[in-house]
Order: C-alpha cells, then structure tokens, then sequence
C-alpha cells in the first residue's frame, strides 16, 4: 500500500483568445504528511492514460469527448478523474515514473531499504540530478571568517578544522 492519498476538489474554465476554452483540475497530493497541488487538462490526463496502459494495469478513464460543458457533467468529469488517480496508486504496486512525474512527486521509495542505494544499471542524467531545494541559506560563509564582533571563538569550528588539518598536534 502506498503512503499517498490523492482528491480532485475543484476544477476551473480556462479561456483563451488562442484556442478553444478548456478546463483544469486542481489535484491535491498529499504524500508522508506534505501536500502539494498540481494543475492538469483533461488532455494530460488523456496522454498519461495512453503511455500507463502499455505498462500497467489501469481503470478506465472518463470519456475524453463531453458534448455539454455545464457544471453538473464536468463535476462527474472530475469526480472519475479522482477515482481513476486513486485506482491507479491502489491497485498497482510499483507506480512507474511517469505517473509520478504526473503528480509532481519528485521521491517516492519503492523499493525496499535494503535495495534503496540504486540499481547497477546505467542511469540517465536527468533522473540521477538532485532535486532537493536549499533549506538554509547565509548572507555570508559563516565558516570562512570570524565576525568582527564575535567576542567568542567557535570552538566547535576550531576543534573541527584542527582536527582535519593538523590531527598530529596538541590543542591549546
């Protein structure tokens, strides 16, 4: 069973000077307690539907041709698109990449711990690129140079760069 649950609470019309109107579903994704929300056309979904089914066993999909676009059918549109997610991560052990990549789900462990370092297979380099975003960032390297108003040395730094660099003297 896996560790993410999926609903579709809304959708909104789109229109556009260019092309046809169109509308979006709002996908809320919420995975290991962190909720992120993706926005997709039925189009996507479409797409995805057709690259799954060649790899892995799939519910069907809404009927991609709606003759009327009032509330009431693209309300039944979006609640078949939301059970079709949730049928999908159900009913399949491994979720392949793509279906990931669809839900904006950059880690997803489906592998167990002991097999979680990789395969020895050659990987391409986009899907060996970090995706981890900075968690702290400084005005400054705080390391590099004391601050001038710093009246106390950071023993701890000092103990570590001693460490490193000179393991054969005595501390002070």
């Amino acid at each position: 069973m896996h560790n993410v649950r999926i609903s579709i609470p809304s959708f909104r019309s789109e229109d556009n000077p260019m092309e046809k109107g169109y509308t979006v579903f709002k996908i809320e994704v919420l995975m290991n307690g962190r909720q992120h929300t993706v926005e997709k056309r039925y189009s996507e979904f479409h797409n995805l539907h057709k690259i799954l089914k060649k790899s892995i066993k799939l519910p069907e999909i809404p009927s991609k041709h709606v003759r009327n676009w009032v509330p009431k059918v693209l309300e039944q549109r979006r609640h078949g698109l939301e059970l079709y997610l949730q049928t999908i991560i159900m009913e399949n052990e491994v979720l392949p990449k793509i279906f990931l990549d669809f839900l904006n789900i950059r880690h997803f462990p489906s592998l167990p711990k002991t097999e979680s370092c990789g395969s020895f297979e050659m990987e391409s380099e986009e899907s060996s690129k970090l995706t981890h975003q900075p968690t702290m960032l400084y005005q400054r390297d705080p390391y590099l140079l004391p601050s001038t108003h710093d009246t106390f040395s950071n023993v701890v730094i000092e103990g570590v760069i001693h460490g490193i660099f000179y393991p054969d003297l005595q501390p002070r």
